[in-house]
């Protein structure tokens, strides 16, 4: 460890009721891509604020460059030498490249010098940027393009990368791996986090695990399965989802010809979406963030009226049914944002479950809330689907992640919908809720619902789906059964190569190239 760039020892942090971390040590070499693997819940965060000044332990030390490390704020390890690229991004629709990375930096130059040098990193680690567009017109991959020059521009040691691919095509993966690759080779260490551990064994050298706030295990994930990895994170053997073969039924859900303008100068427009879900039947709709997918959950479930004559359940037009009078009539959805859409962060699981499962499970009569049937309604949902919790009481915003998702699809899930929509089903859980959640997916539709995955995560719709198609620029795709796609075709279809032919063709000059 003398030679390390980051040494950790005995890093500890508790909270009431949960040790987050306990007893942490590892080290960090400089120019190594270092993975950080755990549940949620394991204490990665909590890890990561540390080393970034957002959290102050209660015990251990850190020494970084030789000495002793302890950033009082993320000003203080900025200067240091660390960086870090946050999961969800933090930039100003309306300002330009150029204003937001101003505003991340502590003494940014004149904005000529800095979008001079904004052109000059990105060109240089392939990353191209115009500095003078506005952030809102760029698309999710762009976006972080902008977070990772903002993070080079201060020419950091060591960059923390929280969950970067989960908006990214694969081509553009790959256009990021060759980016931390030239860093590493420079001497730039990466402390790499993700839920993806087949890019964990792609991409990372070393990787140390954690288990309920310990370190339980270190190794060379590139020596490791993913399923070893993932086994190593929850302690136990993996439960992989499995589906039933069968015959897919009448058609359920039918969109004809939906088209809806943006609803916000960023948002996007829907644009002729035509397509059709049978009972039994699991339908992934794939695509890079920004491209239309909460658009299109939004007229589904009915937050957006529907034109007349596009939207159809069992053949009644419901376009201009609001969301509970659509779940009356079995068509049930899960928004992407898990904290103040699908559920309330303040109000208890209980009440959170109400707010959703009144129509279906008859939670109230003649205005009157039946407290103890929502709270058994909440128990019945913990129970099931294994959500980690005190109880039916506790606030949803005190529950990790994972558990918190887990409860959501399970609210809906239990509400036994003919049609159920959801977006981003998995988006930052960890393997083991994962595979829970996506075992649910396919028992509802074993159970002759159809269902209809919106998700940027295509290991995950290639699993679990019968067929594909993809969003861009609020367009759709022309279906295609799963089995058989590569993920060159998917990668060309969420970019907007919607004639397969055209999109077949790329595929095998890029692979010829």
């Amino acid at each position: 460890m003398t030679d390390a760039l980051l040494t950790l020892e005995g890093l500890t942090k508790a909270y009431p009721g949960v040790v987050a971390n306990d007893a942490v040590s590892f080290a960090i070499q400089p120019g190594e891509v270092h993975a950080l693997l755990g549940e949620n819940g394991a204490g990665k965060s909590t890890l990561v604020k540390t080393i970034y000044g957002l959290v102050k332990p209660d015990a251990g030390q850190m020494v970084f460059g030789g000495r002793p490390f302890a950033p009082a704020n993320p000003r203080a390890a900025r200067a240091a030498g660390v960086a870090m690229v946050f999961q969800h991004f933090s930039l100003f629709d309306a300002l330009s490249v150029a204003e937001n990375i101003a505003l991340g930096m502590d003494n940014p130059p004149g904005q000529r010098q800095l979008s001079a040098s904004i052109r000059d990193v990105s060109e240089a680690y392939g990353l191209p940027l115009d500095p003078d567009r506005v952030v809102g017109d760029l698309s999710a991959g762009e976006r972080q393009r902008v977070e990772i020059v903002r993070c080079l521009l201060q020419n950091p040691k060591l960059l923390i990368m929280d969950e970067p691919t989960s908006v990214l095509t694969p081509q553009e993966v790959q256009i990021l791996f060759h980016t931390l690759r030239k860093l590493a080779s420079e001497g730039t260490s990466i402390l790499y986090i993700s839920h993806k551990l087949e890019e964990i064994r792609a991409l990372c050298e070393d990787a140390t695990v954690l288990r309920l706030g310990k370190v339980v295990a270190t190794c060379d994930p590139r020596e490791k399965t993913a399923r070893e990895l993932a086994e190593m994170m929850v302690g136990t053997t993996l439960h992989v989802p499995e589906r039933e073969g069968g015959e897919s039924g009448d058609v359920l859900l039918q969109v004809s010809g939906l088209s809806l303008p943006a609803p916000s100068d960023f948002g996007t427009p829907l644009r002729d979406i035509t397509f059709a879900v049978r009972a039994g039947e699991v339908l992934g709709i794939g695509g890079v963030a920004g491209n239309g997918q909460d658009e299109l959950l939004d007229a589904l479930s009915g937050e957006r009226f529907a034109p007349a004559g596009s939207l159809f359940l069992r053949g009644q037009d419901v376009g201009r049914l609001r969301p509970n009078a659509r779940r009356a009539l079995g068509l049930l959805a899960a928004p992407e944002e898990r904290l103040g859409h699908a559920a309330a962060p303040e109000m208890s699981l209980t009440e959170n479950a109400l707010l959703t499962g009144d129509v279906r499970q008859k939670l109230s009569n003649r205005g009157f809330i039946r407290w103890g049937k929502a709270r058994d309604f909440a128990k019945s949902v913990i129970d099931t689907f294994d959500v980690r919790t005190p109880g039916p009481e506790t606030a949803a915003g005190a529950l990790s992640g994972g558990n918190l998702q887990k409860f959501v699809i399970g609210r809906e899930i239990l509400q036994k919908p003919d049609v159920f929509v959801v977006n981003q089903p998995t988006w930052g859980v960890d393997a083991s809720a994962a595979a829970a959640i996506r075992q649910a997916l396919l028992d509802l539709a074993q159970s002759g619902a159809a269902v209809i995955v919106i998700s940027q995560d295509l290991d995950e719709l290639m699993d679990i789906c019968d067929h594909f198609t993809a969003l861009n620029e609020g367009r759709i795709a022309p279906i295609r059964p799963a089995s058989g796609l590569t993920i060159d075709e998917v990668g060309l279809m969420m970019g907007g190569a919607h004639d397969m032919h055209e999109a077949e063709t790329a595929a095998r000059a890029e692979a010829e190239a």
